[in-house]
């Protein structure tokens, strides 16, 4: 699919497409050790593009952005197994920011 989503869009395909096997959304737990590994394995991509460890010749070449969307979908798996919305929890931390943060970070100068 190669047109833009919202987050909600994005939960609605992915429960979708977990709603057709029987076994559904794993615990929330077996969840939270595959976000952990799809972690390991984007700071492994991070360290081979910018670290000092550069990729074996048998490796295979996964990019940091397939995974990122490796981490997206089971953040959004997680998220749907609990029935959060994304959406919902985004704009709370977003806010959060905003306020309580507001002037935690120097600002860039307004060009003009």
């Amino acid at each position: 699919m190669n047109e833009k989503q919202t987050i909600s869009e994005i939960q609605t395909e992915v429960d979708t497409y977990i709603s057709q096997f029987k076994e559904g959304y794993f615990s929330p737990l077996a969840m939270n050790a595959r976000l952990t590994e799809e972690l390991g394995e984007l700071a492994r991509e991070i360290n081979h593009y910018y670290g000092e460890k550069p990729k074996k010749t048998s490796e295979d070449d996964n990019t940091i952005a397939e995974e990122l969307g490796d981490l997206l979908f089971v953040i959004v798996c997680l998220a749907n197994s609990l029935e959060i919305d994304l959406e919902e929890a985004f704009n709370t931390v977003i806010n959060k920011f905003e306020t309580r943060d507001e002037n935690r970070w120097t600002k860039k100068e307004e060009e003009k």
